[in-house]
């Protein structure tokens, strides 16, 4: 087994078909056909079964997929964490992250890493769910993952600090000229914007809401933060979102509460930092992170 033929068995899983497969890898499919049928023969089964229209995994196939996905990624961070340590400043540094820290927190500790190491080529891998993105970092996804604190994790993880949700609302709310914090408790009866169930800040907001006394009742949901603040802001509902992706123009839509609403973030690794993502994660140590105000309700 070598790992052109796992490249060769994921291309055809991930195509559908032995053509695209091939195609995608550049050789014949008489050729890349050939190459699997030899991984078959050497694990004893066969992984794909060969369909008159398409491919369908077997059992076999199916167990062996994420191991070999997992093989592959692994080769690919070997030749950049080694690339990154001969050549820092041309390396290429993967940042695996859910959205909302995408929009809000990473852009200024981005900016700090091209401006030390300029040569440096950053890919963004985004989840909506904490549970994707810890489950795609298990797999060899990043070199780096920012996020919530995963509840289990081998790897070195490092915490950043805390961040602050706020709510939104528009012009017309009752409570639009009332100054200072306010208790989540008042927008028991407001229409919200919500978000999908498969996004993380669904389980957040239930949580929070839940914690108030009051289930949140859906005007409408989307699946992007910065847009649920805009919604709001506009009067479609209120929504609750982390106070560093509210744009500067809708600040004065946003509220903070009483007790606050925080939740920690930090940065995590599979067995160790490689070189490049040492460099990041030096550059989010140096951010104005909040720490943890007192009595605040913290929601993982």
């Amino acid at each position: 087994m070598n790992l052109r033929q796992l490249e060769y068995f994921l291309a055809v899983v991930d195509e559908g078909s032995f053509r695209r497969g091939a195609q995608r890898s550049r050789v014949s499919p008489p050729s890349l056909s050939q190459q699997i049928r030899v991984l078959e023969r050497e694990l004893g089964g066969e992984l794909i079964e060969r369909l008159p229209r398409g491919i369908r995994l077997t059992a076999a196939g199916k167990a062996f997929l994420p191991e070999a996905r997992a093989a592959v990624l692994a080769s690919q961070r070997a030749v950049r964490a080694a690339r990154g340590a001969l050549a820092l400043d041309r390396a290429e540094l993967e940042i695996a992250t859910v959205t909302s820290l995408s929009v809000g927190i990473l852009p200024a500790s981005i900016q700090q890493l091209h401006e030390a190491l300029p040569g440096i080529v950053v890919r963004l891998q985004e989840y909506t769910h904490r549970d994707a993105l810890v489950d795609a970092v298990r797999s060899g996804v990043g070199d780096i993952a920012i996020g919530p604190r995963p509840a289990h994790w081998d790897g070195p993880v490092e915490s950043l600090g805390f961040e602050q949700f706020v709510v939104v609302l528009g012009p017309r709310d009752p409570l639009w000229d009332e100054p200072g914090a306010m208790e989540l408790a008042a927008l028991a009866d407001r229409d919200w914007v919500l978000f999908p169930p498969w996004h993380g800040l669904a389980d957040l907001t239930t949580t929070a809401c839940a914690s108030a006394g009051f289930l949140p009742r859906d005007a409408i949901r989307t699946g992007q933060v910065e847009a649920a603040a805009r919604l709001a802001a506009a009067g479609l509902g209120v929504t609750l979102v982390p106070d560093n992706i509210v744009p500067a123009h809708l600040a004065a839509h946003a509220r903070p509460l009483e007790p606050p609403i925080v939740r920690e973030l930090v940065a995590y690794t599979r067995s160790e930092w490689s070189p490049q993502a040492r460099a990041f994660l030096e550059a989010l140590r140096s951010a104005d992170w909040q720490r943890r105000p007192l009595a605040a309700l913290e929601i993982t």
